[in-house]
């Protein structure tokens, strides 16, 4: 049987500091291409599951261990990728702690997710999501 050719698989964490006033979030500011600011994850190793790359790819990008909590969404648009064809599986994570850049990520701000920079990819719709569902009252 042939393999069929199917999309990459992606994980994300929205990463909550809850040790900080108003429950601020992580972006990294991403070191390759395509350059700019997005929610801290990665491609799924094969072997791995995706909460274990959720989590992998938020301590690699942004040194902190998160603690994983509901599926945001599931994103799959063919074009929400300019490199390809690629489904991001988005969690809602929280941790404690001061973030440092690494691996993939040049750097990283800590901002109010209703108030985020210009966002990579579709960053911007799934943060849209993620407050309409997690912090419309405040």
């Amino acid at each position: 049987m042939t393999r069929p050719v199917t999309p990459l698989v992606a994980a994300d964490a929205i990463i909550e500091l809850l040790d900080r006033p108003g429950r601020p979030i992580v972006l990294i500011e991403r070191r390759n291409e395509p350059l700019g600011w997005a929610i801290p994850g990665g491609f799924v190793d094969v072997g791995e599951t995706v909460e274990q790359a959720a989590i992998r790819e938020a301590r690699e990008e942004t040194g902190l261990e998160v603690e994983l909590g509901p599926l945001l969404g599931v994103y799959s648009d063919p074009v929400r990728d300019p490199r390809g064809h690629t489904v991001g599986i988005v969690y809602v994570a929280t941790a404690r702690g001061d973030p440092v850049a690494g691996d993939d990520a040049r750097s990283f701000v800590i901002v109010d997710p209703r108030q985020p920079p210009q966002l990579a990819f579709d960053h911007a719709r799934i943060l849209s999501d993620y407050v309409r569902r997690f912090r419309q009252s405040g």
